[in-house]
Order: C-alpha cells, then sequence, then structure tokens
C-alpha cells in the first residue's frame, strides 16, 4: 500500500511538471561593447526540454526586419563570426558574436515556441561604441553680409552620443563670447567683418580621436580705406609714392583720382595694387619726376556691390629730396639735372667735405 502511495505521489508531480508552460528564467543583460569585441548572450528556460528554443537578430530602426539565427542548438545564419552552444546542466543557450561589427547593433531575441500562435520571449540589447561621425546636414560653409543674423549648425553619429563643441581658427574669441562653445547649434546676432574666419565643428563621445569639420565664413562688407601717410612731402623732379590700405570683400574696383580725373599707368603715374589676403590690399601710386602741376590732393576710391569709400592723400612740394624713393634719383647742379646712383652721390659728399675743411685750413 505504501508503494502504491509514493507511484501515485510520483505520478501527480509528473503530470503538474509537464503541465507547466515554459519560461525563460534568465537572459543577459544589456551589452555595450567596442567594435572588434567579442560578446555572449545567455538564454535560460525551464520546462521547456520539448519545445524548439531560437535566436532572432531584431533591428530597432526598421519594423518587423528580423533575422533568424539558430534553432535548438544549431545555428543557421553562416557567419564563422557566430557560434552557439548549449549548457545542459542549466539549460542554457549561449549566442557568442565574435569580431563584433557597427552592423551587429540590435535586439537580440530568445524565443521559446510552444505552438504556431504561442511563445514566449526575452529581449537584450547589443549596442556597439562607435566613433563620431559628423553628418551631412551640417553647415559646411557660408557666405553673409555684414549685419546679417548667422547660425551654424551641427550634428554627428555614433555611440554614445557625441558632444558637439565650436572654436575658432588661432582659438579666436568667439563672436558669443570665449574661445569654446557647446551645443549644436553657434548663432551669431548680428555678424561683423571681424567674425569672418574658419569655425570649426568638433564632435567626440571618448570613442577614437573624434571628428571634425572646418566651416569658412566669409562676410561681405562695404570697403573701408585708410592711409598710412595722409600727407607726403617732396621735391621738384623726384619720385614720391602714395599709399592707401583697403579692406573689403568681395574684393573692390580701386581707382585713383587728381581733381576728379582717374589716373592710369603712364610716364607721370605708376599704379600698382598687391593683394595680402581676399580682404586686403595694398594700393600705390608712383608721381614719376615731379611737377608743380601735380602736387595737390590724391584720392584713392574703393568699390563693391555693398558700397564706396575714398580717403585722399595730400602731396606737398619740399626744397629737400626725400628719401626713399628719391635715393638714387636726380642731382641738382644749377639748373641742370644728372642721374648719379646713390654709392656716387656719398662719395661725391665726402670728397666736396674734403675739400671745404683743405680750404677753410689754409685760412
Amino acid at each position: 500500500m505504501k508503494t502504491l502511495h509514493i507511484f501515485f505521489v510520483l505520478a501527480l508531480l509528473y503530470t503538474v511538471n509537464s503541465q507547466r508552460t515554459p519560461t525563460i528564467s534568465y537572459i543577459s543583460q544589456e551589452q555595450i561593447k567596442d567594435i572588434g569585441d567579442t560578446v555572449e548572450f545567455r538564454c535560460s528556460v525551464q520546462y521547456a526540454p520539448e519545445f524548439p528554443v531560437v535566436w532572432t537578430k531584431i533591428n530597432k530602426n526598421i519594423a518587423n526586419d528580423q533575422l533568424p539565427l539558430s534553432h535548438g542548438s544549431s545555428l543557421i545564419i553562416r557567419d564563422t563570426r557566430f557560434a552557439l552552444r548549449y549548457d545542459d546542466a542549466l539549460s542554457t543557450f549561449i549566442l557568442q558574436i565574435k569580431d563584433i561589427q557597427e552592423t551587429d547593433a540590435g535586439f537580440y531575441q530568445c524565443k521559446i515556441l510552444i505552438s504556431l500562435n504561442n511563445y514566449v520571449s526575452a529581449n537584450v540589447e547589443l549596442q556597439v561604441r562607435r566613433p563620431p561621425i559628423i553628418s551631412d546636414n551640417s553647415t559646411r560653409s557660408l557666405v553673409v553680409t555684414e549685419g546679417q543674423p548667422v547660425q551654424l549648425e551641427c550634428y554627428a553619429g555614433g555611440f554614445p552620443t557625441p558632444r558637439i563643441s565650436w572654436r575658432r581658427e588661432n582659438n579666436a574669441i568667439l563672436p558669443t563670447g570665449g574661445s569654446i562653445y557647446r551645443g549644436n547649434t553657434l548663432k551669431i546676432s548680428t555678424i561683423r567683418k571681424e567674425d569672418r574666419g574658419t569655425y570649426y565643428c568638433v564632435a567626440e563621445n571618448g570613442v577614437g580621436r573624434g571628428a571634425r569639420r572646418n566651416i569658412n565664413v566669409e562676410v561681405e562688407f562695404a570697403p573701408v580705406i585708410t592711409a598710412p601717410r595722409p600727407r607726403l612731402g617732396q621735391a621738384l623732379q623726384y619720385d614720391m609714392d602714395l599709399e592707401c590700405h583697403v579692406e573689403a570683400y568681395p574684393p573692390p574696383a580701386i581707382v585713383w583720382l587728381k581733381d576728379d580725373i582717374q589716373l592710369s599707368n603712364n610716364q607721370h603715374y605708376s599704379i600698382s595694387h598687391f593683394a595680402t589676403a581676399d580682404q586686403y590690399t595694398d594700393t600705390t601710386i608712383r608721381v614719376i619726376t615731379i611737377e608743380k602741376r601735380q602736387y595737390g590732393e590724391y584720392v584713392c576710391r574703393a568699390a563693391n556691390k555693398l558700397g564706396t569709400a575714398e580717403t585722399k592723400v595730400e602731396l606737398f612740394e619740399t626744397t629737400v629730396p626725400v628719401c626713399p624713393p628719391a635715393c638714387g634719383q636726380a642731382l641738382y647742379y644749377g639748373t641742370g639735372v644728372t642721374q648719379v646712383s646713390s654709392g656716387s652721390l656719398v662719395v661725391l659728399v665726402l670728397f666736396i667735405t674734403i675739400i671745404l675743411r683743405n680750404f677753410y685750413a689754409k685760412y
């Protein structure tokens, strides 16, 4: 009778166990890995010896994009980076991925198939750390007019989410103040010509060396003219250079005028322009072998699509030649003019000085 009772209890336990619903007792926690690493996902099941267990990769960015990886203790996918093993003692299915790639990121689902429309599942996410990549919708370059509001934008992908900062070339002060600004958008309420130049968008997330984009900002503005020497003197029959410095963008048209007449290169004048940068131009007019009528005010004028500016340089007469540019030019003897070099002039002056000393020594 006792034996019959034990048999009845065992049969009852078997019946109860066989009627229990299969469950997943453990699934690995979220995994964060670098590209090239190895990861393992563990899925432990209970009451499921007769039910198939499958691993599936789910793309979290695309709905219904699922890729079956295994069935039971066998892999379905043909990829040497993937491996599957089953721990019978722990009823655990272990999915391993070696040499992780960026495309491996997503959800991995462990599923017990109970019937055609009934299953038990659990998910684990794999996140792959990726260095920043600056997005194409970020600002590349700008050409704006002085006084306008300007907005520079920078966005970057990667994991973890990159941090964006802004700098200027040579760590110049930003229009917002300071040498660094943090955020995706750099807003300049009213841009000035001093704000032109190269801006750096820097994306960093601790993976790799980060990413940087150079953004060139050109500011169009009306010409600004200055004369380093607004009054210059020179003797008759000598040359003199008149200069002015022009700052403008786009590059302006530059002319020299005297008595409202535009001057050009000829035997009396030689005009030259020297661009030191996109926005800077130095212009010089050489007045050659000055005559009386060439004294007076000269106007340096610059114009672009945004405006016109001018400044005046006065040339007045002196009795003593100014050197330079008078060096090595004419030496007067009464009404005649003789060309001598600066070296010959020095020798001549010394010679005359010696003669005068000897003359006064005798008397």
